[in-house]
């Protein structure tokens, strides 16, 4: 009976995820166009029909159209099930690195920023201010909110809003070190004023320890993925590739195992006498 029990907590929850998913779908294809992201509601992009509740139905929808408009038999693109299910992993994850607990809501909310961002980067090329700067403001929230489920006092509300504003200060003032070393590296610019601010609003959400936990590790991932897509010949040397996905994939990491990866380092390195 527990087990059951568990087993359909986790589908709650992965179903709570994929249909955040699908409003995350949303988001990346209307924000850069400026669109309303509420109106009209989902419909074909294509021919433009509105969707059904059973066609709107994250993952699942898709498989049973088989990937094609029920109207128009256009094809839907794969990466709208795969957004889906990526975002019900994510808050899989989450809950259970942390379970029913304040933090749990924070970081599900978190995670759901960074994806879209990391999307619209790829798409684009470009971090809108809309979610950086609405992304940093929650992050101070969930700082100021953690502070008070903890010590139960303003005392811990202004100590974990403080940690949040350093963190977002430290944030800047990382990336335009970063910046300059990797023009070096690359002979061009490695990061647009974008990165900057997702990295202020990482900042807000964990901490200055923990950002640079996940700028060093969007850094080392980057190089190594850079490299590589450019010695395969996958990507230009010439050609700009998108930082934000690695801040978000730093801070991903950072998330779940951030305590465990610094802890190790701590032993290996500073070992106590």
């Amino acid at each position: 009976m527990e087990s059951l029990t568990v087993g359909l907590t986790y589908l709650i929850v992965f179903a709570l995820g994929a249909s955040i998913g699908s409003f995350l779908n949303v988001l990346v294809y209307r924000l850069p166009a400026n669109l309303s992201i509420l109106w009209p509601p989902s419909r074909c992009p294509h021919c433009l029909h509105r969707l059904g509740l059973k066609e709107n139905v994250p993952v699942l929808g898709w498989l049973w159209l088989k990937g094609r408009c029920r109207h128009c038999r256009s094809r839907i693109a794969k990466r709208y099930p795969l957004v889906e299910a990526v975002t019900g992993v994510l808050f899989l994850l989450v809950f259970w690195k942390y379970g029913v607990s304040m933090p749990t809501l924070g970081y599900w909310g978190f995670v759901s920023w960074l994806l879209t961002l990391s999307l619209i980067d790829l798409d684009t090329m470009i971090l809108p201010n809309s979610l950086t700067q609405s992304g940093l403001v929650a992050g101070l929230l969930f700082q100021g909110t953690r502070g008070f489920f903890q010590v139960s006092s303003l005392a811990g509300v202004s100590q974990q809003l403080m940690s949040g504003i350093v963190g977002a200060v430290v944030g800047i003032w990382l990336l335009e070190i970063i910046a300059p070393i990797g023009s070096i590296i690359f002979g061009k610019a490695a990061m647009g004023g974008g990165d900057a601010k997702l990295a202020a609003m990482m900042g807000a959400w964990l901490g200055w320890k923990y950002l640079l936990l996940s700028g060093f590790i969007a850094c080392v991932v980057g190089a190594f993925a850079g490299g590589g897509a450019i010695a395969l010949g996958w990507l230009d040397r010439g050609k700009p590739m998108p930082f934000g996905p690695f801040l978000a994939l730093g801070a991903g990491l950072t998330i779940l195992w951030g305590e465990a990866i610094l802890s190790t380092y701590l032993q290996l390195f500073f070992p106590l006498s």
